[in-house]
């Protein structure tokens, strides 16, 4: 899994301008990331065809990383998996990935083509919400277009 800081972040995401993304912050310590994990997969299978990129950003200290690839291999996730950078400022890094974001966990974010953050959900969230969430940036307009 490529280890990202808050730089990393922002490239990752500029690969994918232009398109409707979908980032979930999750670890294995967190008890509704583990609930949630699999409708994450379940959305990246039903919108992904529509043109939805989807991330995975994983949280855990080195010292998990077993149950991390654990985790992984039992979800079977169709999108990129990515790890905070171990020895980081974590605040630094929750400051850089959302302003807004204190360490919560779960936490998805949603951006636009225009690679606006269009929201972004603490803690779980009903399928409804993700899938109104996921509908309104996949139909966000192209960068440029009117």
């Amino acid at each position: 899994m490529p280890l990202i800081d808050g730089d990393g972040y922002a490239r990752v995401l500029a690969k994918d301008h232009g398109k409707p993304v979908m980032v979930n912050f999750w670890a294995t310590w967190c008890e509704p990331c583990r609930y949630e994990f699999p409708m994450i997969v379940q959305l990246a299978h039903q919108y992904e065809p529509k043109g939805l990129v989807v991330l995975g950003i994983n949280l855990d200290d080195d010292a998990d990383m077993h149950l991390v690839r654990d985790f992984l291999a039992k979800n079977q996730p169709p999108f990129p998996s990515y790890r905070q950078k171990p020895g980081i400022d974590v605040d630094a890094f929750y400051h850089a990935v959302n302003p807004a974001w204190t360490g919560t966990m779960p936490q998805t974010i949603f951006y636009d083509r225009s690679g606006k953050m269009a929201g972004y959900f603490f803690g779980g969230r009903p399928r409804e919400a993700f899938d109104a969430a996921i509908r309104a940036i996949l139909s966000s307009p192209a960068p440029g277009a009117r």
